[in-house]
Order: C-alpha cells, then sequence, then structure tokens
C-alpha cells in the first residue's frame, strides 16, 4: 500500500513530488563502451547481471575453451602457404596429444626426435646456415594462427626481402614459444621469429604473437625475446604489425641482441591512426 503523505503544516505549502520518468536517460558508458572490448558498466538485475551481459559472458569463455581445444588444419594452412609462394616443413613438440600439452608445457618447448631428424635433414641440403627461420605454432589458439598467420607474412615478405636469407617456413604442432630455439639451432639460424596463437581471452580468442629470439638455442629465457602481440584486425592489423616486427628483427641483427636489451623504437603506432 502506497502510504498517504502527512497534510503539510497550517501555514505551508506542500513541496510539488516530481513524477517518476517514462524512459530511461542516456547511458554515460556508451561513449566509452565504442572504445573498449572490456566488460565495464555491465549493470544489473537485483544483484546479479542482466541477462543479456549474462548470456555475452557465456558466449565469450565457451568461444575461449573452444580455441584452445581446436587443433590446428595443417593440411589446409600449408595449401594456403604454398599458394602464397611459401616452402614449409612440418614438425611437432614431445607433446603426444592436447591434453599432454595443456599438462605439461616442457613438452611444448622440445621438438620429438622424428621432427628434429628432419630437420636435420633439411639443415643438410641448404646452402648455408639461413639468417631468419620463422617456425608457425599453434600455441593455445590453433584459430589464431589459421586465421591471420598468412596475411601477416603477406605483409611481412616485401619487409623482408633483399635484407635476410630465409628457411622453410616450420609449422609446428602442439608448440610452446620456446619451440622456434630448437628450431633455429638446428638450422643454424641467426633468428627465429615465432607467430603463435596466444591465450585466448575473453575479448579475443583468436590473437596471434610474435616472438623473435637472437641466436636461437633450447634454454633461451623470455627475457632474451621481444613480442609483438595482440595481431588481429580488431587489434594490431598486419601491415602495422609487419613493420614493426620488421625493424625489431633489422636491429637484433644489427646489434646482435634480443630481448630487454633491445627497445622497440620503429616509431609504429599501437593503434593505426584515424581520421
Amino acid at each position: 500500500m502506497t502510504p498517504v503523505p502527512a497534510d503539510p503544516t497550517p501555514g505551508t505549502v506542500a513541496a510539488a513530488v516530481p513524477p517518476p520518468p517514462t524512459t530511461p536517460g542516456p547511458d554515460p558508458w556508451a561513449d566509452l563502451r565504442r572504445h573498449t572490448p572490456a566488460r565495464i558498466a555491465l549493470g544489473r538485475a537485483g544483484s546479479s547481471l542482466p541477462t543479456t551481459e549474462w548470456l555475452r559472458f557465456a558466449a565469450d569463455h565457451a568461444q575461449a575453451r573452444d580455441a584452445v581445444q581446436q587443433p590446428l588444419d595443417v593440411a589446409t594452412l600449408h595449401a594456403t602457404l604454398a599458394g602464397d609462394g611459401w616452402t614449409t616443413l612440418t614438425v611437432a613438440s614431445r607433446a603426444p596429444d592436447r591434453a599432454s600439452y595443456l599438462r605439461r608445457p616442457d613438452w611444448g618447448r622440445r621438438l620429438d626426435d622424428a621432427s628434429a631428424q628432419r630437420l636435420h635433414q633439411a639443415a643438410a641440403t641448404m646452402a648455408g646456415p639461413p639468417d631468419l627461420v620463422i617456425v608457425l605454432g599453434d600455441g593455445l589458439s590453433a584459430l589464431a594462427l589459421q586465421s591471420h598467420a598468412p596475411a601477416l607474412l603477406a605483409a611481412l615478405r616485401p619487409a623482408l626481402a633483399g635484407r635476410f636469407t630465409l628457411a622453410p617456413l616450420v609449422i609446428a604442432t602442439q608448440a610452446r614459444v620456446a619451440l622456434a630455439d630448437e628450431v633455429g639451432a638446428i638450422l643454424g639460424a641467426r633468428l627465429a621469429l615465432m607467430l603463435l596463437g596466444e591465450r585466448p581471452g575473453l575479448s579475443a580468442p583468436d590473437s596471434l604473437g610474435a616472438y623473435l629470439t637472437f641466436d636461437p638455442q633450447p634454454g633461451r629465457s623470455d627475457a632474451q625475446r621481444n613480442c609483438v602481440s595482440n595481431i588481429r584486425p580488431e587489434g594490431l592489423d598486419s601491415t602495422t604489425a609487419a613493420h614493426r616486427i620488421a625493424w625489431l628483427l633489422g636491429e637484433a641483427a644489427r646489434r646482435r641482441l634480443s630481448g630487454v636489451a633491445l627497445k622497440d623504437d620503429s616509431g609504429t603506432p599501437l593503434l593505426p591512426r584515424t581520421a
């Protein structure tokens, strides 16, 4: 029952009570949401999230889980790269399956015996040690590699032309970042570049990372590499990423180092400039 307001004190005028608004006002967070995929100002329904936001969260979580489990389609990737004029080799880490890969990260950092032997045979047929080997690893999101690696390589190729001798591309399954160190060491490459599917997040199940190491050898630490991350159309586009990667590779070769001692002074903007 709605309480009846008390009679005003004699000699005073009752204050007018404004009617409740019939429509909600403008959302003050709307402009900020246009600039970020982060979950901000989700609202509430009682003590819980609104149904729409809960469903979005569940869908994004499912996409992230699927990205981790989805296998790399090696045959399709090989055919795509061959159509673009690349020569490829295929290797595998010591993790025999996805479950083992997730439980034993160390297995994903080393080649299995058959792959190591295959690379030794390939090295014996080369005219000499290459300047650069590019490894394409499934990582924690094969979707990222499958979707974005060909475009990144297409943008990277003209930036590298005439500057580096390249080994065949190496497609690696059940791969961690450090697997490129062993690949580079066997082939005798001065530089190794790993393109790897990054750990999926709730806003990005298809983020590709690029990790470069000078003088790759097993046992290199993360402090001895440089990383360019979030390569995808909604993040760092392929052209911008290729420019930054090519600059870092050139400086790593010139200065004979990589990692924390090599800062990105390429001048490449973090985001594309807009009018």
